[in-house]
């Protein structure tokens, strides 16, 4: 479909927009591909719910099942345009965008060597996954990792366990943490 000659208004609209602009609207319907946002000062759109939409990556920076974890149908939202999907004829927008990310957070407030509680929450072959706080992922790798020794055993780690750990490593720029137990350190 050619948007621009079968909706001109809704095409002008979506030209008017910056990247970084902030818009209102309401949650119009909810897809497991995303969320449709009817805009507060723009045109309705010809075939979709909302001429605004949200990736369900950019609906929070904490991973979630279902974007029903973070928003409902009829919800008024403000977030932020990244940009002009021409092929949709649709406004892409983030949510999260407009919220403090827990990651750069724990970034700034800790330093290797720091000892943390968390909860296992994912067992591989190459290392152990724990939870600590704030949607905060960490690994305790069992094998050699990205050149970091092993600093866990596989036997030593069951999902919902409770254990201590501490921090080897913090990556903000790739997001990852990487731990190890207290009595391997």
């Amino acid at each position: 479909m050619e948007w621009q000659a079968e909706s001109p208004e809704l095409w002008a609209f979506l030209e008017s927009l910056h990247p970084g602009e902030i818009l209102s609207g309401t949650v119009a319907a909810i897809k497991q591909f995303g969320v449709f946002v009817d805009l507060d000062d723009g045109p309705d759109h010809p075939t979709l719910p909302g001429v605004g939409f949200i990736s369900i990556p950019e609906l929070s920076w904490r991973r979630i099942n279902s974007p029903t974890d973070v928003i409902e149908v009829g919800q008024g939202v403000s977030c932020e345009f990244l940009q002009f999907d021409t092929y949709n004829a649709e406004a892409r927008l983030s949510l999260r965008a407009l919220q403090p990310d827990p990651f750069q957070a724990f970034a700034d407030r800790t330093v290797v060597g720091q000892a943390l509680r968390g909860t296992v929450v994912r067992v591989l072959s190459f290392g152990g996954f724990v939870d600590i706080g704030d949607g905060i992922v960490g690994l305790v790798p069992f094998k050699e990792v990205h050149g970091r020794p092993a600093a866990g055993r596989p036997e030593a780690f069951q999902p919902g366990d409770e254990i201590s750990v501490v921090v080897t490593n913090v990556e903000p720029l790739h997001r990852r943490v990487f731990l190890s137990r207290p009595e391997e350190m």
